[in-house]
């Protein structure tokens, strides 16, 4: 299977996703963040250094899981925008 070079969005999706698994982490050692969610640590390495920039989605809510992050919260971080149709926070009703 030959894989397509990823362009420049998705790399910088990449890094801004590695740098909110980072910050999320925090003092946590990457080791223990990885097992908790089943990965390996290599691989959490590379999705927090930004060398998997578009890593598998059960990965991702794995890692954010551990991490207590909701996946809303990761989508608005790595896309800079709300999802469409994102959940609604609570209390607030539709028009």
């Amino acid at each position: 299977m030959v894989r397509l070079p990823l362009t420049p969005a998705e790399v910088e999706r990449g890094q801004r996703l590695g740098a909110l698994l980072r910050r999320a982490r925090g003092p946590r050692s990457m080791l223990e963040t990885a097992l908790d969610a089943g990965v390996s640590p290599e691989t959490l390495r590379k999705i927090e250094s930004g060398r998997v920039a578009t890593p598998a989605f059960p990965t991702i809510a794995a890692i954010a899981d551990v991490l207590a992050l909701s996946l809303d919260e990761v989508w608005t971080e790595i896309n800079g925008t709300p999802r469409r149709g994102a959940v609604r926070e609570a209390g607030e009703r539709s028009a």
